[in-house]
């Protein structure tokens, strides 16, 4: 049990949990599809994530144009471990005080182990055999046992999520959350389980929770460019990012799937892909992806085509006035409600319809009200850039790379996706 010091720096979300006056007990965000960093719910609003300092630099630092495409900035909070009275571990935020003795935060990202980050455990903390049994999950794609959820039950979401296999069949399993993010919080737990004795406090960034708006988010996380690595990356490292991007659509558009997860209207249910599919697909593939995503297992959700289209073109101009703005390994995410006034209107018309002894005159009033509602509705579309942890710009923390000109590798995955998206509407009007 760690004792921290506190200031009040302003109000805790309207949701938040409060452990002694002013910790937030930090929950899983359930909507994690990608990334290399694990997502904590703060509260409705606010996520936040273990803080990288380059990162955090470069928001403060965000281009006021930009503002539109990334998630506000809220600043940082200091988040340590604590055990409840059941023998626990909760992970707690604290608001920061610059005095604290933090976890290091200067360290380079590729000298840090690649673990997501936290959520509450799933285990309890004395158990040795339990600690074996989760490291031993670390591998895992997906969330295979999933035992003591005492911690998780109550962040869950109605909805429940699905995993895709390699042939496209869907897993029988279903969890309440997206299992890239039980994944991350697994690995994260593990890493901070094993420095408890020695790193008492963590520093975390606060972000806007950019899905707070949607119902039924919808979310795909795609890594954009055609290099992944900063400037300050190893040998090693950059030819590992150089391997991946070459035997993936990095290479030929620019943009590669890491994850998503979309609302299937038909089941009721999320269907979930992560970082290894998007790996392996090929131009063909990728766009079968974007198909997939845009697909609600009912029909494919054109009315989505004009909205993403308008956003990316917007992402686009503003990334070309960037000079020597680089975004590697940076990703982008797309996100659209799966179930909103136009499905329901739909699924209540078909419904309807399907009755044998219905009043005509109603049906037709049914469906002419259904039919206005479609042209009128339009949905909500959100696209956001993520992940700046090797991002850099002239002048940028003394960096001794300068680059020429906007990032082209990143404006270039752009256009794919634009082109694309393009040909589906074409193709579907």
């Amino acid at each position: 049990m760690c004792v921290c010091q506190t200031m009040e720096v302003g109000k805790h979300g309207k949701n938040a949990t409060h452990t002694g006056s002013r910790g937030v007990l930090l929950e899983p965000f359930i909507h994690q599809v990608g990334g290399h960093s694990s997502m904590m719910r703060y509260d409705d609003h606010t996520v936040c994530k273990p803080l990288i300092t380059r990162e955090q630099r470069f928001y403060e630092s965000l281009p006021p144009e930009m503002k539109e495409f990334t998630p506000e900035y809220k600043g940082v909070v200091s988040v340590c471990f604590e055990g409840d009275s059941d023998g626990y571990i909760n992970l707690v935020a604290y608001p920061y005080v610059e005095s604290e003795s933090l976890e290091q935060d200067d360290t380079p990202e590729r000298d840090q182990p690649r673990r997501k980050h936290s959520r509450r455990s799933l285990n309890k903390s004395g158990s040795g055999s339990e600690h074996k049994e989760e490291k031993a999950g670390l591998t895992s794609e997906t969330s295979e046992s999933i035992q003591d959820t005492k911690s998780l039950k109550s962040f869950h979401s109605d909805v429940p999520f699905q995993m895709l296999d390699g042939n496209s069949s869907v897993s029988s399993e279903k969890i309440s959350f997206n299992p890239w993010s039980l994944r991350c919080h697994k690995q994260q737990l593990s890493r901070m389980r094993s420095e408890s004795k020695e790193r008492k406090l963590y520093k975390f960034l606060l972000l806007e929770n950019v899905v707070h708006h949607f119902k039924f988010p919808c979310v795909l996380d795609l890594k954009m460019g055609t290099r992944q690595h900063g400037d300050d990356a190893s040998e090693e490292k950059a030819a590992r990012q150089m391997k991946k991007c070459a035997q993936s659509t990095s290479a030929t558009l620019g943009v590669r799937v890491c994850g998503m997860q979309v609302y299937q209207l038909n089941t009721g249910h999320y269907l979930c892909r992560n970082k290894y599919y998007g790996r392996g697909l090929s131009i063909e593939g990728f766009r079968s992806a974007l198909c997939q995503y845009l697909h609600n297992g009912i029909e494919l959700r054109k009315d989505l085509f004009d909205p993403i289209l308008s956003k990316l073109q917007s992402l686009k101009a503003v990334l070309e006035r960037q000079a020597s703005y680089r975004f590697y390994s940076s990703s982008l995410l797309i996100i659209y409600d799966g179930k909103d006034t136009r499905c329901e209107t739909y699924l209540e018309r078909k419904a309807e319809m399907r009755l044998k002894q219905m009043d005509l005159s109603l049906a037709d009033k049914l469906q002419d009200v259904g039919s206005t509602e479609s042209v009128s509705f339009q949905p909500k579309v959100d696209v956001r850039m993520i992940d700046f942890a090797h991002s850099t710009f002239k002048g940028f923390r003394d960096d001794p790379t300068v680059h020429d000109g906007p990032d082209m590798g990143y404006v270039f995955g752009l256009e794919s996706l634009i082109n694309i998206i393009e040909q589906m509407r074409d193709e579907n009007q």
